[in-house]
């Protein structure tokens, strides 16, 4: 049955929106209770269908039509209405009509899926009426959503800082790069660097505007605490209660704006839902201020195994990222902001610089490299028209007036030769080049040889190549001298990050 309900649902998703409600509804309505159940997947079609492309004045018709299906004598119809009420846009009208129903309904699976859609619906009235259960966290959260929106005060200064700890996470293979970039910064100090993490600790009152000051780092936690115990043990109380402890209601408190709303991450674990469903139940009987939602949290809860327990993180959700909000498009295959700042770190700086990167595509490292400071001039060439355009403006998004820029599209071999290149040396040739995963190269070495030849071609004396490097082996002209080789992993992949200077008087 289950099947057959999911093929009728495809079938009638082929329809225009006008066929399923002259001739489906229409149908359905005249139907017999029980060809009614068996095509009761109309219910589902009509509301993702109107719900996707329906008018104003469709999505009322459909929502009195839904309504109506509220009294119908079958369950499984009455299931269908609710969880089709939500995505067409209903309101206090259609939850006055779900707590009519919820009032005489003595079915346990109906009060269910009742209380599951006046979680995503409901307001105050819902409340009142005291017969949501479980699911008055999810309505306080629904109304917070709609009345009291939060967001990240990302300037608020935490002046009780001395039991904050962070830790800084990113790709494996990047640490000394963030732990150097923290040193320089000197408002944090590094008290641990392990894979894929930097432990900083402040050492003075600060904000999270201070943390994204730096760059090289993928994702920030503020560290709640610490559940010691063996995977059998179930570490739920534990957890609710480093979750919902005085260091927790500093911080939320103090960086939010708007109401306290969060989601639940069992990292690693897959969903969990029956996990994150019986934590959260447990923090919101603790403190109902904080409201566990899985929609447009300011906040997520991290939960990371580890070998003796749990390590508990408060991340901030900052979409885009303030640090990379440039970052307007992207191309396949396109290089991860912290990596690219990694990246120009690793090149260094000069005066006058004058950068190419061969293979540009959203420009990520060019920006990363101007951001520094002593660019002259820009090159970013890319056999992709698209990526050419996007790179011009994530750009002109980055607000580098003073920098001069140019893109072009074509390949890298042929403008090495090129005028604009050809009449000025550069000083650092920096690229994350394709490697073959998501972009298909037809063969990989032999470009990744033909790069290094032209590197050296184009390279002034005592220039620098940066580059990521998927290929073990290979042999770079002798006039190319490796100064860094590091494994960084590329999402599932080893590559090498590499740093070669060509032989003659250094720039750096």
């Amino acid at each position: 049955m289950k099947n057959s309900a999911q093929l009728l649902y495809r079938e009638l998703r082929q329809l225009s929106k006008q066929q399923l409600w002259d001739e489906e509804v229409a149908r359905f309505n005249l139907a017999s209770p029980r060809e009614r159940q068996q095509r009761v997947a109309v219910v589902r079609a009509v509301g993702v269908a109107f719900a996707e492309t329906g008018t104003t004045e469709e999505k009322a018709r459909v929502r009195a039509w839904l309504a109506g299906l509220l009294r119908d004598p079958e369950e499984k119809v009455r299931r269908y209405a609710m969880a089709a009420l939500p995505k067409i846009g209903a309101g206090t009208h259609e939850e006055s009509q779900l707590l009519a129903v919820l009032r005489t309904s003595d079915g346990g699976r109906e009060k269910k899926f009742l209380t599951r859609t006046l979680g995503i619906i409901g307001g105050e009235a819902a409340l009142r009426e005291g017969l949501l259960e479980g699911a008055e966290q999810k309505v306080k959260a629904s109304i917070a959503r709609r009345e009291n929106p939060s967001a990240v005060k990302v300037h608020s200064v935490l002046a009780n800082y001395q039991q904050v700890a962070v830790h800084l996470r990113g790709r494996r293979g990047l640490e000394q790069f963030v732990a150097d970039e923290v040193a320089e910064g000197k408002k944090f100090t590094v008290t641990a660097v392990r894979s894929g993490r930097v432990t900083v600790v402040p050492r003075a009152p600060f904000s999270l505007a201070d943390i994204y000051a730096l760059r090289c780092f993928g994702t920030v936690g503020l560290i709640l605490g610490r559940v010691e115990g063996t995977n059998q043990a179930d570490p739920t109380d534990a957890l609710a209660a480093i979750i919902t402890a005085e260091l927790s209601l500093h911080l939320l408190q103090t960086l939010t704006e708007g109401a306290i709303r969060y989601r639940l991450n069992f990292v690693g674990k897959g969903h969990q839902r029956a996990a994150v469903a019986r934590l959260a139940g447990k923090v919101y009987a603790l403190c109902p201020e904080m409201l566990n939602d899985g929609q447009s949290v300011s906040w997520t809860i991290d939960i990371y195994p580890e070998a003796r327990g749990h390590v508990v993180e408060l991340r901030p959700n900052m979409t885009p990222d303030p640090r990379f909000a440039y970052r307007r498009k992207d191309v396949p295959a396109a290089s991860h902001p912290p990596l690219a700042a990694c990246l120009a770190r690793l090149a260094g700086r000069v005066e006058h610089e004058r950068i190419w990167d061969p293979f540009c595509g959203s420009g990520l490292e060019l920006i990363e490299c101007a951001l520094r400071g002593g660019v002259r001039k820009l090159y970013g060439t890319d056999h992709s028209a698209e990526a050419v355009v996007i790179a011009q403006d994530n750009f002109a998004a980055a607000g580098l007036e003073s920098v001069s820029a140019e893109f072009l599209r074509g390949d890298f071999r042929e403008i090495a030769h090129s005028r604009e290149l050809g009449e000025n040396k550069i000083t650092l040739l920096i690229t994350n080049p394709p490697l073959g995963m998501r972009v298909p190269v037809k063969d990989l070495r032999l470009l990744l040889d033909e790069l290094f030849r032209v590197a050296v071609e184009v390279l002034q004396p005592g220039g620098r190549l940066v580059l990521i490097n998927p290929c073990a082996h290979l042999t770079p002209p002798r006039n190319l001298q490796l100064q860094h080789q590091q494994i960084v992993d590329m999402g599932g992949f080893d590559c090498r990050m590499e740093k070669y200077i060509l032989r003659g008087k250094a720039v750096l």
